[in-house]
């Protein structure tokens, strides 16, 4: 009797636009095969006007769900079946899990910021400012709102977009927030305990600083940058030259990875595979 072989394997992937710069294939990648899983992940560049027929067609393959980024973790929720708690909360998906045939839009991003950030501060009742107002930042402020932090202030260029994440969060969590402007250079206010770039000023190819007052990054900060490629941006930099403690997007990157394959598969991974492959790939 011949060998039963299995060549199927279990699709997940990412879409994104730009995509080419984004890690996440490399560290999950490193996870499936550390752990024997027959998965393969998938990065696939979608422009916008792509992104209906792109969630059609991972439908029609059967996928078992993928991760989106910018721009779409806004603009694909009609084109799902449902929203988890998370991304309804924060109306931002950064990763779709297949469910009985059904694609419904979570958001691991808050999480897996919330848990990186818990190792170096306790961010209950402390004074957040954000920079950006799309879908990282919505979840990163939602998190830490249910959190309980003492303050957010999100600084933004687009009154409109700012606004509208200060809405949402007072609408849907008691955390207080306001709305600062950003032209220019932005001082920091010197009671300010937590600061976080969700932009994505500083993402390689243009490799440019946030455009922050110097001297008002303190060395009572933490001091924390989303963007991955590359993890120790020239805002990081010029933070930890200021004396700050500084917190790079890999912990967040790796512990949403993990908690993305865990609604995919139902398996838990080794984050410091996930980890190693990362600083394999930036030393």
């Amino acid at each position: 009797m011949s060998k039963m072989i299995n060549f199927k394997k279990e699709l997940v992937g990412c879409f994104g636009d730009p995509i080419w710069e984004n890690p996440t294939e490399a560290m999950i990648e490193a996870a499936f095969a550390h752990h024997n899983m027959d998965y393969r992940y998938v990065t696939t560049l979608v422009p916008a006007e792509g992104l209906h027929a792109a969630v059609e067609g991972v439908k029609a393959m059967g996928f078992k769900g993928f991760n989106c980024t910018m721009p779409h973790k806004v603009s694909i929720i009609p084109y799902l079946d449902g929203l988890g708690e998370s991304a309804a909360i924060m109306e931002a998906v950064n990763c779709v899990v297949e469910r009985d045939g059904k694609y419904i839009g979570e958001n691991t991003d808050g999480k897996g910021f919330l848990e990186s950030l818990q190792t170096v501060i306790n961010p209950q009742q402390k004074k957040v400012v954000i920079f950006g107002a799309g879908g990282a930042a919505r979840a990163v402020s939602v998190e830490l709102a249910l959190a309980d932090v003492g303050a957010l202030t999100i600084v933004n260029r687009s009154h409109d977009r700012g606004q509208g994440l200060i809405d949402l969060l007072q609408k849907k969590t008691s955390v207080q927030a306001k709305l600062n402007a950003w032209q220019g250079e932005f001082a920091i206010p010197n009671d300010t305990d937590i600061v976080i770039n969700c932009t994505n000023i500083g993402l390689s190819p243009e490799v440019v600083r946030v455009p922050v007052v110097k001297a008002s990054l303190r060395t009572n900060m933490v001091v924390c940058d989303l963007i991955v490629n590359p993890p120790y941006t020239p805002f990081l930099q010029e933070a930890e030259a200021q004396g700050c403690i500084i917190l790079d997007g890999i912990g967040m990157l790796v512990n949403q990875g993990r908690i993305g394959i865990k609604y995919w598969s139902g398996i838990d991974v080794d984050a410091a595979v996930m980890r190693r492959r990362m600083e394999e790939i930036y030393q």
